[in-house]
């Protein structure tokens, strides 16, 4: 099938020829796709993977090419009686001169000799097709939402994830963060927020962090935040342990095979406690085998960040051990702190361990008694004063409940994390790192 078209100056008149789609066409077939894109800053429904992948699976697809080369190309997936077209892509150069219309025309006539009664389109606003939908009689429906969920672990990267001990972990932990109510929002806000809702940070100029630092005294819910940022996220989860990693090849050829898999995964977050042991400060003497792994991490880190969908989130309890080179702008998008529980957070996370005990407990004497405790401290203490309720039940039967001096004498018992020292070096690591 032909079609007449005016053209730009240097022909007056053009024959485009339209026929299927053939698997020599695919390099050209991305090129106008991407041509398509150009200034196009919707995200479109169908990607381009699986657009080819309906084109060369047998699927309803149509070409128009002038000459060798293809400047039009519509495709549908048929369902039964109804066929979604997914993609409508015109060469810039023939646009708005009659071509989208016709591509459609000729899709609809193949469809109609298959059965399909009810033709349906998803495309971005503004995208390339839409005014070749609008001429050919399709109808913009209003009051309608696109949902869409997408698994961030294809069957390929589950093997792989599960060779670098990664999970998926479940949802809701972010949800379930009691108390340490300051950390929370900012953690949600320079992390969280930007890459849950990318389109609006972009809108704003604000770019996705890719890699960050929490620190904070040992115990303050550092691997915890790091988690839930994985659950709020839905990305696969992998902690590396410096310490697992010497053998073979020495360290730095570990963390270069290491991050190598990990470019292979569509999405993750990479947590590394104590980065203090492959980041130490390096001590100036040339000899130092720290100077390697330390060099090797921090060629590492640009590269990961040249990729979308990831993000690195280190650890430590002291920001001073670090190199310096390691904590300069450009490698660390944002250096947040993660401190002790306040009054408010250690409530909160007392009730949280408590869960039924607090109708028999007066919990403000043991929010009092544990000032200097981490929230891993007070679960400890709420696990070993019920522990100590439930032995007393045992050998009596009396039905008694835990009550207050059952956790005070575990509070007692239980050895804080937090020291003076710990907390005046956070508290300088504040005034000379913090980068939110």
């Amino acid at each position: 099938m032909t079609g007449n078209v005016s053209v730009p100056e240097e022909a007056a008149v053009s024959l485009w020829h339209l026929r299927d789609f053939h698997d020599d066409d695919l390099d050209q077939a991305i090129q106008l796709w991407d041509q398509g894109r150009q200034g196009d800053l919707s995200t479109p429904v169908f990607p381009v993977s699986e657009v080819v992948t309906a084109a060369r699976a047998g699927q309803p697809a149509v070409v128009a090419v002038v000459g060798d080369e293809l400047v039009g190309m519509v495709v549908a997936r048929v369902e039964g009686e109804r066929a979604w077209i997914l993609l409508v892509a015109l060469s810039p150069r023939w646009r708005n001169r009659g071509l989208g219309s016709t591509l459609i025309a000729e899709l609809e006539r193949r469809l109609r000799g298959t059965g399909v009664r009810r033709f349906g389109a998803l495309l971005s606003p503004e995208s390339s097709g839409t005014s070749a939908l609008g001429n050919s009689g399709y109808t913009r429906t209003g009051g309608l939402v696109y949902y869409e969920k997408l698994e961030h672990l294809g069957a390929s990267d589950a093997g792989l994830l599960a060779e670098l001990g990664g999970r998926v972990l479940p949802d809701g932990l972010w949800e379930r963060l009691a108390g340490m109510h300051e950390a929370k929002d900012a953690i949600e806000k320079r992390i969280v927020l930007p890459l849950v809702e990318p389109e609006t940070a972009e809108r704003y100029g604000v770019s996705p962090p890719k890699a960050v630092i929490l620190f904070g005294p040992p115990g303050t819910g550092k691997t915890t935040f790091a988690k839930a940022v994985a659950s709020r996220l839905g990305w696969p989860f992998v902690e590396l342990f410096p310490s697992r990693m010497a053998a073979g090849g020495g360290l730095a050829a570990s963390l270069r095979d290491v991050f190598a898999d990990l470019a292979e995964l569509e999405s993750v977050v990479l947590f590394i406690d104590e980065v203090e042991e492959i980041a130490a400060a390096r001590s100036g003497v040339a000899v130092d085998p720290g100077h390697g792994v330390t060099n090797e991490l921090l060629k590492l880190i640009p590269a990961f960040r040249d990729h979308d969908d990831r993000l690195l989130i280190c650890a430590t309890n002291s920001l001073r051990t670090l190199d310096a080179a390691f904590l300069r702008p450009g490698r660390f998008d944002y250096i947040l702190p993660v401190g002790p529980p306040d009054e408010a957070a250690r409530q909160a996370i007392w009730n949280r361990y408590l869960g039924p005990a607090t109708a028999t407990v007066d919990v403000g004497r043991l929010v009092g008694a544990s000032a200097m405790f981490t929230p891993a401290d007070i679960e400890f203490a709420a696990r070993k004063g019920a522990q100590r309720a439930f032995e007393r039940e045992v050998s009596d039967r009396t039905g008694a409940p835990a009550g207050t001096d059952d956790y005070l004498t575990a509070i007692a018992d239980t050895r804080p994390t937090l020291t003076d020292a710990a907390l005046t070096a956070f508290h300088e690591d504040i005034e000379h790192h913090l980068r939110t």
